[in-house]
């Protein structure tokens, strides 16, 4: 059995590219955790407005719900950005492993403000990097440099899910 990741980090670092690419590689289901963003969150969102620690609850609650459920491994999309965000999927996901792609302001920027049908306004990318914790040095968590082409993203991150040892039901690490 696969261990649960999630592909987390600031805006446009490419957790969507590289979540889809590793979820097809690994033969795992993917999670978008943009999809569970409330209206009222995308609506904040998209009108340059940073999301809360309260607004973010409800989202963080249904992304461990779900994480839960998926007893056999998955990708999961979600930015991931505090340390007690992390914390609270890993309570519903014990063992989650965290690939995390690591980007300077200024490519963030460019990258959010080159979508054009995306509701994350790139004036929130600031408020991204000042919320930011970053987990290097956590347990069970890959650093990728997220400017590096997506097949070798996609290579690394399978490589280093690869090397986890064996999950099984009886393992506490399991998603259960």
């Amino acid at each position: 059995m696969k261990p649960s990741v999630v592909v987390m980090g600031v805006a446009g670092c490419g957790k969507s590219s590289l979540g889809a690419a590793l979820a097809a590689a690994e033969h795992l289901p993917l999670i978008e955790g943009d999809d569970h963003h409330s209206p009222a969150s995308r609506d904040k969102m998209s009108q340059g407005i940073a999301l809360t620690d309260g607004d973010r609850q409800g989202w963080l609650q249904t992304l461990g719900r779900l994480l839960a459920e998926h007893t056999e491994g998955v990708v999961l999309t979600c930015s991931a950005l505090k340390k007690a965000y992390r914390d609270q999927l890993r309570q519903a996901c014990p063992g989650l492993r965290f690939a995390f792609l690591d980007i300077d302001r200024e490519q963030s920027l460019q990258r959010v403000s080159a979508r054009a049908s995306h509701f994350f306004s790139s004036s929130l990318v600031d408020s991204q990097f000042a919320t930011l914790e970053s987990p290097v040095g956590e347990a069970g968590v890959l650093r990728l440099d997220a400017l590096q082409a997506l097949s070798a993203l996609q290579a690394q991150a399978s490589a280093w899910l690869n090397e986890a040892p064996a999950l099984t039901a009886s393992n506490p690490k399991d998603c259960a």
